[in-house]
């Protein structure tokens, strides 16, 4: 069952979003990630204000989590983490 990271961030350092994005392709494609959405979101309720929003798709939870927590993606939470503010998590959709 597919699973998805979903990010909500606020860029500070443009330098630091390029690089990020640059090097984030490959470690997609490695563990099977691909990009659904990113792009600003249009608030319809409540309080989730960040400037731009990210869904990453992954063929199982047990990908996503290799993914995050591969030695491939764990130097880039760290840049993104000195470029930029947000909140992510991973999501399963519920079963029927």
């Amino acid at each position: 069952m597919s699973a998805y990271f979903v990010m909500g961030v606020d860029w500070t350092d443009a330098a630091i979003a390029n690089e990020y994005r640059v090097r984030l392709g490959p470690t997609l494609e490695k563990y099977g990630g691909k990009t659904l959405v990113a792009g600003k979101p249009e608030i319809l309720e409540g309080r989730w204000l960040p400037q731009r929003v990210v869904v990453i798709e992954f063929p199982s939870i047990d990908a996503l989590q290799k993914w995050y927590r591969s030695d491939d993606y764990t130097p880039l939470i760290e840049l993104r983490q000195r470029g930029s503010k947000g909140d992510a998590l991973a999501v399963q959709p519920s079963p029927g």
